[in-house]
């Protein structure tokens, strides 16, 4: 598809990018470390990887349809087609590493070329680590099972007196903090599953998080639930790179 060969040509040019620059290494094989250290070594020819011969690439388990589909030694789906292209454009094997969503944006050294998990670019994140240009325009969704006391919600406020559950460090989160503002205890979780599976025994009324993998759940996974809602997101979502020590500035 044009849209994403051209979304693959960005992200190797962000990834190589984003490899030369300052700031601190993500630890990994030499050829990270000559990689930011100038020279030709920062070259298409010679790319900074984090292991030598391979892209090593992060997301999370996990991993959802349709952003990734099959077995983690050869994901398909959007995301895993995505970084697939990547490796064939760089005529680079992918190898794919588990990497819990909320230590994706977090400071520090990665064991990894980059990240892709439908990670919403955010000011805040933006500090810790450099993201490609978005590639989906993200909303939030609310997920509940139909014969939940949130079934019935029309509006934001209805929602506020029914228990709520979301991914720890998730936009989805952020969004029953500041928009939601639940008079209920919000429950946090682990991983996405862990929020599923307690939507389905009845711990939580409601589950928010990103709207494609809402929809998904209530298709295919979670029988007797509905959407009730999208909200628009602040930002979109977009790959994020091992360079995770840089300045603001940088």
């Amino acid at each position: 598809m044009t849209n994403r060969a051209m979304l693959a040509g960005l992200l190797t040019t962000v990834l190589l990018l984003t490899g030369c620059a300052g700031g601190g290494s993500g630890g990994g094989s030499g050829t990270s470390e000559q990689g930011n250290s100038g020279g030709d070594s920062c070259s298409l020819e010679n790319p900074p990887l984090f292991e030598e011969g391979a892209l090593t690439v992060a997301t999370d388990r996990p991993a959802y349809p349709p952003w990734f589909k099959g077995d983690p030694e050869d994901y398909s789906g959007y995301e895993g087609d995505v970084a697939g292209e990547i490796g064939r454009r760089m005529d680079l094997p992918v190898t794919w590493v588990v990497e819990p969503f909320n230590r994706s944006y977090a400071p520090g050294a990665k064991d990894y070329d980059f990240d892709i998990n439908q990670i919403t670019i955010t000011k805040e994140r933006e500090q810790a680590v450099d993201f490609s240009d978005g590639y989906f325009d993200n909303a939030q969704g609310v997920l509940v099972m139909e014969d939940s006391p949130a079934a019935g919600a029309q509006s934001i406020s209805d929602l506020k007196d029914v228990t709520i559950g979301a991914q720890v460090g998730t936009t989805g989160l952020d969004f029953i903090n500041e928009e939601i503002k639940s008079a209920e205890q919000t429950k946090v979780y682990d991983t996405t599953n862990d929020a599923k599976s307690a939507l389905e025994s009845g711990q939580i009324d409601a589950f928010v998080t990103d709207l494609v993998t809402t929809v998904y759940l209530r298709d295919i996974e979670i029988e007797g639930s509905e959407v009730i809602g999208q909200y628009p997101a602040t930002s979109n979502s977009g790959c994020s790179s091992r360079k995770a020590t840089r300045s603001p500035a940088a």
